[in-house]
């Protein structure tokens, strides 16, 4: 084998692993997006609840809402991770599967923004809208659900799609309790071949890839709904 023969080689070699590399961390796309996706439904579920609630003439719910979103704001996100997943399972004496620990600390981290969003939004809404539902005797919830939230909508969008974007990011932090995401398999590559600059670059494109289609969904929608 001559010297050309052999670089040739070392560059085919250098390509293959380079594909493998991307094929695994590309494998964490679906997990990555499920856990988002996922958390983001639940969060915007729970978040919308929670900004109701902040109306209502209860004063102890409106304190429970109040203290919630300021602890969850105010705390670091792998905390809450590190206490549901390895704290909670001994106070309450039970297991806590991955998946689950995954998908609630994700959930109720992004339930906390989302209830500001949406707080934002109803307050943006004409107080007008309320005094007339009122003086027709409208339920608090239906007045919530089908008059002031759907016009709240339309201003709080923008925001509801950064919190998703912040999610995928987010997301990246569940790899540290065994989630096979995009970080935890450019992790686990790294540490195979002790090159932390390939698999982070390939993994930091592919993130950026998936923010990229999204906010351009989002901006798709906003012209929709305009």
């Amino acid at each position: 084998m001559d010297v050309l023969d052999f670089i040739s080689a070392q560059q085919h070699k250098l390509i293959l692993d380079t594909l493998g590399t991307v094929k695994y961390i590309s494998q964490g796309i679906f997990t990555t997006l499920f856990y988002s996706i996922l958390a983001a439904f639940f969060g915007i579920i729970l978040g919308s609840l929670l900004a109701i609630l902040r109306y209502t003439n209860n004063t102890l719910l409106v304190l429970v809402v109040k203290v919630y979103t300021s602890v969850i704001r105010g705390t670091p996100f792998l905390l809450q991770l590190f206490f549901i997943y390895f704290a909670l399972p001994g106070l309450l004496k039970i297991n806590i599967p991955i998946f689950v620990a995954g998908i609630a600390a994700l959930s109720i981290n992004s339930a906390a923004y989302v209830a500001e969003i949406v707080r934002g939004g109803i307050d943006s809404v004409d107080k007008g809208q309320v005094e007339a539902a009122k003086s027709l005797s409208i339920p608090y919830f239906s007045m919530m659900l089908d008059i002031i939230l759907p016009q709240a909508l339309k201003s709080i969008l923008p925001s509801l799609i950064n919190e998703v974007i912040n999610l995928i990011k987010e997301s990246a932090v569940i790899g540290v309790i065994g989630v096979a995401d995009l970080m935890r398999r450019a992790q686990i590559i790294a540490a195979e071949k002790y090159d932390f600059i390939t698999p982070l670059c390939i993994a930091g494109i592919i993130y950026y890839l998936l923010i990229y289609i999204i906010a351009r969904f989002g901006i798709m929608v906003e012209k929709k709904l305009k």
